[in-house]
C-alpha cells in the first residue's frame, strides 16, 4: 500500500513494500507517499567496504542517512578521516562519503528516514542486470 493525498496512515516493517538484500545486509523499505522509511538490520561482521563497495562500485557509501539507531552498535568512518560509534538510542545523521561496520556481537538494526530510495538502489540495479 502506498500513501496518496493527506491522510492518516498506518504502516509496519513487518509488511514492508520492498525488501533489499546486499551482501549480508538486509533493508525494508516503506513508502508513504513522497516519505520513504527503511528499517536496515546488518549483522555482525557487516562492513560497507567488504560487503557493498563491490557491487556499488562507489569508494564510499554515497547516500545521506538520518537515523535512529534501535539495537548494535555501528562505527562510521568519513572520507575526512573523522568517526564516530553510534548505539541503541542515538539519532545519527550521516553523510554521503563514509564507510560503516557493525561492532561487537549484536546485530545492529536502525530506523532510516532519509536513504530508502537510494540505500542499494545502485547495487539492486546491477544485480538485476547480471
Amino acid at each position: 500500500m502506498i500513501a496518496t493525498g493527506e491522510h492518516l496512515l498506518k504502516r509496519t516493517f513487518d509488511a514492508p513494500d520492498e525488501i533489499r538484500q546486499v551482501g549480508t545486509g538486509k533493508a525494508d523499505v516503506l513508502r508513504l507517499g513522497d516519505v520513504s522509511m527503511m528499517r536496515f538490520s546488518l549483522p555482525v561482521g557487516w562492513k560497507w567496504s567488504r560487503h557493498v563497495k563491490p557491487l556499488a562500485k562507489t569508494p564510499s557509501c554515497q547516500a545521506r542517512h538520518a537515523q535512529y539507531v534501535v539495537s548494535g552498535y555501528i562505527h562510521i568512518v568519513m572520507d575526512d578521516g573523522s568517526e564516530l560509534d553510534f548505539g541503541p538510542g542515538d539519532v545519527a545523521f550521516i553523510p554521503p562519503g563514509h564507510d560503516a561496520w557493525v561492532l561487537g556481537l549484536r546485530p545492529f538494526v536502525a530506523i532510516d528516514v532519509t536513504a530508502g530510495e537510494k540505500w542499494t538502489q545502485a547495487v539492486a540495479s546491477s544485480l538485476a542486470t547480471t
